[in-house]
């Protein structure tokens, strides 16, 4: 099963020369490319982008590979693309299971690692316990 992102790339700033491009995954969807496609058209239909501030009206356009949100401001038109794009690594995600089986078959087997009993709670601290008894200003010279 695959993990598809719902990409939104909008427009972020003000001005001529604050305006930038912007791109952001707005969720994760396991599944097939279709599925992806229609979570995707769900949140596209709902979004709210961040221009105009007051919407006249917003108009929801299928391309091949998204959707296109054109919204018209008061003074002039803004628009949103919505895409999908397959996951194809995450640097945040631990290893594998079948990377461990494997060097677990390469290395041998590990002994499994003894849980700890879970500390007692003990009393709460007092209300004053964050506050140093010595101020880190007290007797510096360079304060006027």
């Amino acid at each position: 099963m695959s993990t598809w992102g719902l990409v939104v790339e909008q427009n972020l700033g003000y001005g001529r020369k604050g305006r930038m491009w912007s791109i952001g995954v707005m969720d994760h969807v396991e599944g097939t490319r279709e599925e992806a496609l229609e979570a995707l058209r769900l949140r596209a239909e709902r979004f709210e982008p961040v221009h105009p501030a007051n919407p006249k009206s917003r108009k929801l356009y299928r391309e091949a590979d998204g959707f296109l949100l054109v919204v018209e401001g008061v003074w002039q038109p803004f628009h949103c693309r919505f895409s999908v794009a397959e996951q194809l690594y995450d640097s945040t995600v631990p290893e594998p299971a079948e990377e461990a089986a494997e060097a677990e078959v390469r290395d041998g087997p590990t002994a499994p690692e003894p849980v700890p009993a879970p500390a007692e709670p003990g009393p709460p601290p007092a209300w004053d316990a964050q506050v140093p008894e010595v101020p880190s200003w007290l007797g510096r010279d360079d304060l006027s």
